[in-house]
């Protein structure tokens, strides 16, 4: 059959597109559909961070691992935006600079390479960096950034020159059910695709496909602010700066002796309250990125998670970047919000309603780094090819 397919993906974001990626790589015949002209959600509209380092040990370190091998094997071949900047964690205080010694003994352990800087080498890295808040630093020479309003473009464009992929954007699906034949994809416009699995990556969109596997499950919804300035050429930022509130978020410190002595009261009450950490980034153009906050709802409940950004938000941010960063020019170019989903118990949610239909979301904020090496895992479990 013309429309018959070993693997059929649905939504064509990151963990889609990587499902579809690692599949082409074992011979299979794929078709990815996206309801987008397109993809313009999560994967678009974060920091293009890709920081193995930010991942608690484990099976999602490793997804991390294998995600930058991918990046950086499809960057060898294609330009897909990615760059070889390496990330720099900025502690705050003695203890902060504590915690990111001890990671640093233990990512020795595992033989994943990073770099103690004092605060003068800090500031000789970053220049930007005040004084009065850098205790010193962790730097990740291998980690890498992208554009993420470029990479899943490109990253599309290559699987189809390169692999020859069935891309098909603008075609929402309707409809994924299935038979002793297999299992159908029905598109808006009635067509019919076949395949002997199905892939649903479907993101934020919790209302078009399996709309009741979606609210019994326990996936809440995650809004977040970033801000970019006017393009700052004459300040060099160095690849991805993350904070000591980066450091107190992230789950990959959690296990360090010295973390549960860090007090959550010595934060700012409403930075807490608005889950805001600080990260910053420069993008090609020079400007320089600066996030983020997170709210949140369950997918099941009434949604309180409007479109609107909260100028107050915003200048919670720029209140707390600028106790981290002189930079010569504060002014904001534009403003914008993400959404993605994440799971209340899982790393991942996962559903299968019926054995050749797989439901592959709520990845969390996480996506950009693991995304491609979770792909890698979950397509060879399903056995094709």
């Amino acid at each position: 059959m013309e429309n018959s397919y070993d693997l059929i993906v649905v939504g064509a974001g990151a963990l889609g597109a990587f499902h579809a990626y690692f599949a082409l790589q074992r011979g299979l015949k794929v078709l990815l559909l996206e309801k987008d002209a397109r993809p313009m959600e999560a994967t678009v509209r974060n920091f293009g961070q890709i920081i193995p380092s930010g991942m608690a040990e484990g099976e999602w370190f490793d997804y991390a691992c294998a995600s930058l091998a991918t990046y950086k094997a499809i960057q060898a071949e294609y330009d897909v935006s990615v760059r070889p900047t390496g990330a720099l964690y900025l502690a705050s205080s003695p203890l902060e600079m504590q915690v990111l010694e001890e990671k640093h003994a233990r990512y020795q352990a595992l033989s994943y390479a990073s770099e103690v800087l004092t605060g003068a080498q800090c500031r000789q890295h970053l220049p930007a960096v005040r004084a009065d808040y850098c205790a010193g630093g962790l730097r990740f020479a291998q980690e890498v950034t992208a554009e993420p309003d470029l990479l899943i473009h490109r990253v599309l464009a290559y699987l189809v020159a390169r692999w020859q992929l069935d891309y098909r954007p603008a075609t929402p699906v309707r409809e994924v059910t299935a038979s002793t034949a297999g299992a159908t994809v029905v598109d808006a416009r009635g067509r019919r695709y076949l395949g002997a699995q199905v892939v649903v990556c479907s993101g934020r969109d919790v209302q078009q496909l399996f709309p009741d596997v979606f609210a019994q499950s326990d996936l809440q919804l995650c809004k977040l602010q970033m801000l970019a300035t006017y393009p700052l050429p004459q300040v060099a930022l160095p690849g991805s700066v993350l904070t000591g509130l980066s450091i107190r978020r992230y789950h990959a410190f959690h296990s360090c002796p010295s973390f549960a002595q860090l007090r959550p009261e010595d934060v700012d009450p409403e930075l807490r309250q608005w889950g805001i950490h600080l990260l910053f980034k420069q993008a090609l153009d020079g400007s320089i990125i600066i996030g983020d906050t997170h709210e949140y709802a369950d997918v099941a409940a009434d949604n309180p998670l409007d479109f609107n950004n909260s100028d107050h938000l915003n200048e919670l941010m720029l209140a707390e970047a600028r106790r981290i960063l002189d930079l010569p020019d504060w002014r904001i170019q534009r403003t914008w919000n993400g959404f993605y989903t994440q799971s209340r118990s899982a790393e991942i949610f996962q559903h299968s309603p019926d054995p050749r239909i797989h439901i592959v979301t709520g990845i969390g904020g996480k996506g950009m780094t693991t995304a491609a090496g979770f792909a890698q895992h979950h397509v060879a479990q399903l056995g094709l090819g």
